[in-house]
């Protein structure tokens, strides 16, 4: 069937890209979100997040009238629910849970405008069994529809899942470029979900099914995040040994079947930050490696803030005259990761919110990426550039910005907290 209108629901950092993309497609796109700023913004042809070369793909999209941003769901042929899915928190000394209400609220607020034929593809990163329970709410509020679930590729409605695996900074080429795996819960929904991607996507389309599909990007990003915590295990037994993590990983690399990661001060972001719990929280007693990892990933910061307090206390040993109100530490590096506005999951941003909780002197954060601090270090915290906190007693490297390359701003700090190895020559 010809997709002559499709709806993204969801226009964040995923969402919005889709959406102009497939609008940049001469494909009318409605996008839909609960954020009526955000929506207010798209419409004016501007954008809300950070991502380069999208403000030019809005613009044009709004402009030449293909991209219309609304918050209520309107009817379409095709509709892409890309909402967030965090986690709850963990109660007691359980692990954390999937926050699946962002979806269940997708599926019910686009059920009313469902019609025989649409399709409803899932790229929201899942736990498996997701785009099942996803219908399953859909077949809920539209029992004169029929699903995947109990008509197979006789339904009225075809449901798939598609995950997204872009890099932030990339987003758009890799939308574009990146093979797609998709999942459907009927092949004629794979089919369908296929026909649609193909708009745009220039790499394969690869067919599999809803929950092989869920899995995949699970297993992409705990991949990674298993990875990451062992060179993060490695920097804190290396902190222990008086041994430079960082040349010991050069000199192991140069072994051909060894490629070591570079640790930090922790994991964050929308994914790997979270993926893995989804695995666990669907197999708890199988996926002891992957809960661990996690654990490890999780204990970094703790380690990094202990290591400011150890900073802390030398320098008072070496000046008694003064107090723990007299040292000023200064954070470089609030985002998840260089060279983006990403707060979300940062390693760094918890380090600094436990620093600033902790420290009753001064706490500087430099962070040449956003423009206003998050609510919770306003009244304790102000931006600084890196020329600004030169005179930082301790200095917390935690994301390696290039303007921290060009401009350092700690290399007058006495002490130097490295969580990057951007010291290590």
């Amino acid at each position: 069937m010809p997709f002559k209108t499709i709806s993204v629901i969801g226009l964040g950092y995923i969402g919005l890209p889709t959406a102009a993309v497939f609008a940049s497609r001469k494909i009318k796109v409605i996008g839909v979100d609960v954020n009526e700023a955000a929506v207010a913004t798209i419409n004016r042809g501007e954008i809300h997040i950070v991502e380069p070369d999208l403000d030019m793909v809005v613009h044009a999209a709004v402009t030449e009238g293909y991209l219309r941003a609304t918050t209520t769901p309107e009817p379409a042929e095709a509709f892409l629910i890309a909402v967030p899915t965090p986690f709850l928190a963990a109660e007691g000394r359980g692990d954390p849970v999937p926050d699946l209400s962002y979806i269940e609220s997708a599926s019910k607020a686009i059920a009313p405008v469902l019609k025989k034929g649409d399709l409803v593809i899932l790229e929201s990163t899942s736990p498996v069994g997701t785009t099942e329970q996803m219908s399953a709410w859909l077949a809920e509020a539209r029992p004169d529809l029929s699903f995947p679930q109990t008509h197979g590729g006789d339904s009225d409605i075809r449901i798939a899942h598609c995950p997204e695996r872009v890099l932030p900074g990339q987003v758009l080429r890799e939308l574009v470029q990146n093979d797609r795996v998709i999942g459907g819960m009927s092949p004629k929904c794979s089919e369908a979900a296929a026909n649609l991607y193909k708009l745009f996507v220039e790499g394969e389309c690869v067919i599999t099914s809803a929950r092989t599909a869920e899995m995949c990007k699970l297993t992409e990003n705990s991949f990674r995040d298993v990875n990451i915590a062992f060179a993060n295990e490695l920097s804190m037994i290396c902190d222990k040994l008086d041994i430079n993590v960082w040349e010991l990983i050069r000199l192991a690399n140069r072994h051909p079947r060894v490629n070591i990661l570079q640790p930090g001060p922790g994991v964050g972001g929308h994914c790997i930050a979270v993926d893995p719990w989804f695995i666990v929280s669907r197999t708890p007693a199988e996926a002891r490696l992957i809960r661990t990892a996690r654990e490890v990933n999780d204990s970094k910061p703790e380690w990094v803030v202990n290591k400011v307090k150890q900073a802390v206390a030398e320098h008072l040993m070496a000046h008694p005259d003064k107090t723990a109100k007299d040292v000023t530490i200064a954070c470089f590096g609030l985002t998840f990761k260089p060279d983006i506005d990403d707060l979300r999951e940062s390693p760094a941003l918890a380090i600094t919110q436990q620093i600033v909780a902790c420290h009753p002197g001064r706490v500087l954060a430099v962070e040449p990426n956003i423009d206003t601090l998050p609510a919770a270090l306003v009244s304790r915290i102000s931006l600084a550039t890196p020329a600004e906190a030169a005179d930082a007693d301790v200095a917390v490297l935690l994301v390696d910005h290039k303007q921290f390359k060009v401009a350092p701003g700690y290399q007058l700090a006495k002490y130097v907290i490295d969580t990057r190895g951007m010291t290590a020559g």
